[in-house]
Order: structure tokens, then C-alpha cells, then sequence
């Protein structure tokens, strides 16, 4: 028998839903690029249902329980002696969610001696020390793609809501103004901006397919440049780096993993180089952007605005200085934990699950670390610091 442990967000606070907005999901037929929707054997939820807080359970306690395995679903990580750091201890598989992560740093790894699966539901598995898991034999998975169009239409979202200067004008309807000088004294058009994304894999390149009606000029850096053919189709524009990039655009949009190669890759020094004025969007990670140079930068007006939905530490502070700064659009992280990613990232995880105790081999798309090094999608994504 193993003991699953499963780290998810709290409730709603007026407790689990009991309808919803929808009645389910649009059915899709797979991927962009051909790689197929996850494929477990069956499901034990409803698409379109809440599965990623405590009460969804990620719809795996049946399966899990009639296997005999042990399913502990908690939202306690982060507390002194949470139930997280309690049950590690014997934990032999751990799930949680980039949106509410359970950080699996090389001190906790080495307090978990029956560890041997760490499982992203949904994609990017920085929360764990990927160096430790490599020295402890820890297979490192994640639904991969199961969100990336979410986030992509998340950023889109977001240039079109700083851009256009949406929030600041939708508070004065609901605060009974009808303040338009106020509204367009900071609205723009994103037609002929220049748009840039660090990284243009699933989520970079879904977003400039979104842009590219837009009429704006679109730029991409990313270690792996796109085949020609794609190149010409959306006129990209491609930089060997992002410090070679972002001073040709109106708006950046990072869509990278985190690795030493890109933590703090936006300092004071990078959002220096930008067109005064400049738009930064960060659906991607935290701390690959300065905290403190982002609001320097916004305070002064070398950003017109920053958005995002990721944070470091998750969930952030009462007092994180991102929930005060001028001219933001910040949400909690959000943008790969749509109801209808759940549904993926929920099935994708069973398929994981599936696949390890049958003792099968995991989709190699699925795998970042396995074996003892990085693995497939880790293999092309990330980097370490051995």
C-alpha cells in the first residue's frame, strides 16, 4: 500500500459548489501540435467540476482506495509542524498544484525516505529542488500542456487589460462614476505595438498565435528557435536573448520555466533597458522577475504596468508589496487552473498515477526528472545547478 499525499487550495469560503456558472466543458480532440489529451483508463468526475481545491480531491480517492492506497488531501504546507511536513514522512508519492505548490526543497526530500514520485498537477515542477530528486532516484512528473492554452488566453487577457486600462475604468462603474477622462488618460491601443514573449514553447507560442490578429509586431527569444515555416507565418522576430529583446518592445510577456538561467532575469538593470512606458506580463514564475525593481519601476513610470499571477512565496504575504504598486493587474494564480484545465490536469494525473503502479513506463512527455537526471520535457525545459 502507498500513502498519496495530496496538497491542494482551500474551498471557496462559502463552502464546495453546488452548481455551477456552466453546464460542462467543450469537448476538444486534442492538442495543437498533435499530442493527445491525457488518456487514463477511466475518470471519477464530472468535467467541469471543481477538482483542484481540498474538497475535489483531484477525483483520486476512489481509484486510489480501490487499490488499496492511502489518499491524504490537505491545504496545511506551509504552517510550523503543517500536516504536509507530518505526513512526508512516509509519503511515497506527492501531488500538488503550481497555483497552491507543496515545496519539496532538498531538506524536506531527505525527511521523506519512501519518497519516490513528486507529481505536478499541471505544469512547472520548480517547487521541487529538481538537484535533490535527482541524487534520491525521485521521479519528477507533470501534466504537460494540460494548462498551457489557459495561461496563453490568461495573457492575452492581461496586455489587453493593462493596455486598454480596463480595471482602473471598470471600478468606476461599480464605485457609480463616469469618469472617462479619468479611464482614457493611460488607454491605449495594442494595434502596432511591438510584443515580445520569453520562451515561445507551448504557452510562448500559443500567445503569439493569439496576438498575431492583433496587427501588432510580434518578437520571441527562446533557447530553441522555431522552425522557419512558423517564423514567416506569424512574421516573428527573433533575439538570441531576452536582454537583446526587451528594448525593441511596448510589451514583454514571460512565458519561461524557472531555472538558475532565468531567476532574477528581470532586475532593475533589464526593465531599464525597456521602452519607457512598457508593459511587463508574468504568468510564468515569480522569481524571474526583481520583486522590488518591478514597483521601483512602476513608481517611476519606466513601466506603464505590470500583471501577472505568480508570486513567490505561493500564496503571497498580506503584505507582499505587488498587492499595492500602481498600475497592476495581479490575480492569485489562476491562469492554468481554469475549470476546464482541472479536467486535463485532473485526468492527466490519473494517467500518471495509472502508469506507476502498473509499473509501466510514464508518457515522456510527462517526465522531468527520471533516472537520475533530467527526462523528457525536463531534458528540454530546464536546467541544474550541477
Amino acid at each position: 500500500m502507498a500513502k498519496v499525499l495530496c496538497v491542494l487550495y482551500d474551498d471557496p469560503i462559502d463552502g464546495y459548489p453546488k452548481e455551477y456558472a456552466r453546464d460542462g466543458l467543450p469537448e476538444l480532440s486534442g492538442y495543437p501540435g498533435g499530442q493527445t489529451l491525457p488518456t487514463p483508463s477511466a475518470i471519477d468526475f464530472t468535467p467541469g467540476a471543481l477538482l483542484g481545491s481540498v474538497s475535489g480531491e483531484l477525483g483520486l480517492r476512489s481509484f486510489l482506495e480501490g487499490l488499496g492506497h492511502e489518499l491524504v488531501v490537505t491545504s496545511d504546507k506551509d504552517t510550523a509542524n503543517s500536516e504536509f511536513d507530518r505526513h512526508l514522512a512516509d509519503a511515497e508519492i506527492v501531488i500538488s498544484q503550481p497555483f497552491w505548490p507543496a515545496y519539496l526543497t532538498a531538506e524536506r526530500i531527505a525527511k521523506a525516505p519512501n519518497l519516490k514520485l513528486a507529481l505536478t498537477a499541471g505544469i512547472g515542477s520548480d517547487h521541487v529542488d529538481l538537484d535533490a530528486a535527482i541524487a534520491r532516484g525521485v521521479t519528477v512528473a507533470e501534466v504537460t500542456f494540460c494548462n498551457s492554452i489557459s495561461v496563453a488566453e490568461h495573457v492575452v487577457m492581461m496586455i489587453l487589460a493593462l493596455v486598454r486600462n480596463y480595471l482602473p475604468s471598470h471600478q468606476w462603474v461599480r464605485d457609480g462614476g463616469w469618469n472617462i477622462a479619468d479611464c482614457v488618460a493611460r488607454s491605449y491601443d495594442v494595434e502596432g505595438m511591438d510584443v515580445g514573449t520569453v520562451a515561445a514553447g507551448r504557452i510562448g507560442l500559443a500567445v503569439l498565435r493569439r496576438l498575431k490578429p492583433f496587427d501588432v509586431r510580434l518578437h520571441y527569444t527562446d533557447r530553441h528557435r522555431l522552425p522557419a515555416d512558423v517564423e514567416r507565418e506569424l512574421g516573428l522576430t527573433f533575439h538570441a536573448s531576452a536582454t537583446e529583446m526587451a528594448p525593441h518592445c511596448d510589451v514583454v510577456t514571460i512565458n519561461a520555466p524557472l531555472h538558475p538561467e532565468t531567476q532574477g532575469l528581470f532586475n532593475d538593470e533589464l526593465i531599464g533597458t525597456m521602452r519607457r512606458g512598457a508593459y511587463l506580463i508574468n504568468t510564468a514564475r515569480g522569481l524571474i522577475v526583481d520583486r522590488d525593481a518591478v514597483v521601483r519601476a512602476l513608481d517611476s513610470g519606466q513601466l506603464a504596468g505590470y500583471a501577472g499571477d505568480v508570486w513567490y512565496p505561493q500564496p503571497a504575504p498580506a503584505d507582499h508589496p505587488w498587492r499595492t504598486m500602481p498600475h497592476h493587474g495581479m490575480t492569485p494564480h489562476i491562469s492554468g487552473s481554469s475549470l476546464s484545465a482541472q479536467a486535463r490536469y485532473a485526468a492527466g494525473t490519473r494517467e500518471i498515477l495509472e502508469a506507476y503502479f502498473a509499473g509501466t513506463p510514464i508518457r515522456d512527455e510527462y517526465l522531468i526528472v527520471d533516472g537520475g537526471q533530467l527526462a523528457g520535457t525536463g531534458a528540454h525545459s530546464y536546467s541544474t545547478r550541477s
